[in-house]
């Protein structure tokens, strides 16, 4: 029985890994689950589940979720705070650890995994986004387990050589290039003066996956194909000239490895999570996800187009931003947030969310200290300026 820790239960990463754990209560149970503020939800999972603990940020939710609990009789221990997402990732009573919680607030506790030697399922981007080699350095040093659960990262993984998926061990021999696959998001076929005047529920609208709203706004951006371009920079070790994007709309095909004697290999499946969250959950065994058999005959077709910049300037942003190096990313990915947040809010249009990047990246000047502290600060100022930028 492998203990799991989840961080970031609750949204559609951790549900679906809860649905994957549900299947196999013979290999794996539950030690925590955490969420920000989701009550309900928390409180379902945990009737279900059982965890050791269960951490939720909010104080006063923490303490309307202890009181649900112990009304009936449940033996999970509430605990509240930053503090507590550190501990359960790195206690010594769980085993794996999913990554999920949605942007920086992930960052921390998935380093704290990293520095315990835990086994991490990765979905959170923002760790490798804001300190990749600070990351990386604590994976290798500490002995985890890294292991992509990002679909597209997961698909270049199954298809690098065999003996090869520990990435960080990679030696990239043989490779030419990846190439990452986007759906293009809801508004991929829209005029740039169309853009002008979408709106947040057309922007979470997602044609291919089912995903939460600021993900889902990323998608709509690419910047979320950005952030995986820098991730895949850190997880592989390629450089920026050997990471590709293009559009695929049935997001069939997750990703693929293009090597130096002409081959390519792809990874397909239906656009479900629970597929690589299966995958690094169990490797290098196959166990099943409760996603349904790949139909390529009911598909009928797979189509290819280029990721234009000029449409998506947001991927152009990561792009630079991972050139320039340092914390330049860490500020790409802080603006972002804020902006994205702005436009949910309807504070600003949906086309000022690339605008608002560009001008903090202008504003803001790049270290190269990749220290944590450096990272933070960096990361802290980014939103104060983009912030005012947005007011």
């Amino acid at each position: 029985m492998q203990a799991v820790t989840i961080l970031g239960s609750t949204g559609s990463i951790g549900v679906s890994t809860l649905n994957v754990l549900a299947q196999h209560p013979d290999k794996y149970r539950v030690y925590a689950l955490t969420a920000n503020r989701s009550v309900d939800v928390l409180f379902e999972q945990c009737q279900q589940f059982e965890p050791d603990v269960a951490v939720i940020l909010d104080e006063d939710a923490a303490h309307d979720l202890s009181q649900r609990l112990k009304a009936i009789a449940s033996k999970t221990q509430v605990v509240s705070g930053e503090q507590s997402l550190v501990d359960v990732a790195e206690s010594d009573d769980t085993d794996y650890v999913m990554a999920a919680i949605v942007g920086a607030a992930g960052l921390l506790p998935t380093l704290a995994a990293a520095r315990a030697g835990k086994h991490i399922l990765l979905a959170n981007k923002e760790a490798l986004v804001m300190s990749g080699g600070l990351f990386m350095r604590e994976v290798e040093a500490n002995g985890a387990t890294l292991l992509p659960v990002d679909s597209e990262h997961n698909a270049i993984w199954q298809c690098l050589p065999v003996g090869k998926q520990q990435q960080y061990h990679y030696d990239g021999k043989g490779v030419r290039r990846i190439i990452l696959t986007a759906s293009g998001g809801p508004f991929r076929d829209y005029d740039l003066a169309d853009l002008e005047h979408v709106t947040p529920e057309q922007a979470i609208a997602h044609p291919n996956w089912s995903m939460g709203q600021k993900i889902s706004v990323d998608s709509a951006t690419m910047m979320n194909k950005g952030l995986e371009v820098i991730e895949a920079h850190w997880l592989f070790g390629m450089s920026l000239d050997q990471i590709d994007v293009v559009l695929h709309k049935q997001s069939i095909i997750h990703s693929m490895v293009d090597y130096v004697d002409g081959s390519v290999l792809a990874q397909m499946g239906n656009p479900d999570m629970r597929t690589p969250i299966a995958n690094a959950l169990a490797w290098p065994e196959r166990i099943d996800s409760g996603v349904a058999p790949l139909d390529l005959v009911a598909i009928g077709r797979l189509d290819f187009s280029v990721a234009d910049h000029k449409h998506f300037p947001c991927l152009r942003l990561a792009y630079q931003a991972l050139e320039t190096g340092g914390t330049s990313t860490a500020i790409l990915n802080a603006a972002n947030e804020i902006a994205v947040e702005a436009f949910l809010q309807r504070q600003i249009k949906f086309t000022q969310i690339p605008q608002i990047i560009e001008q903090v990246l202008t504003d803001l000047p790049t270290n190269n200290d990749d220290t944590l502290e450096q990272i933070l600060a960096d990361d802290k100022q980014a939103r104060r300026i983009a912030t005012a930028l947005i007011k």
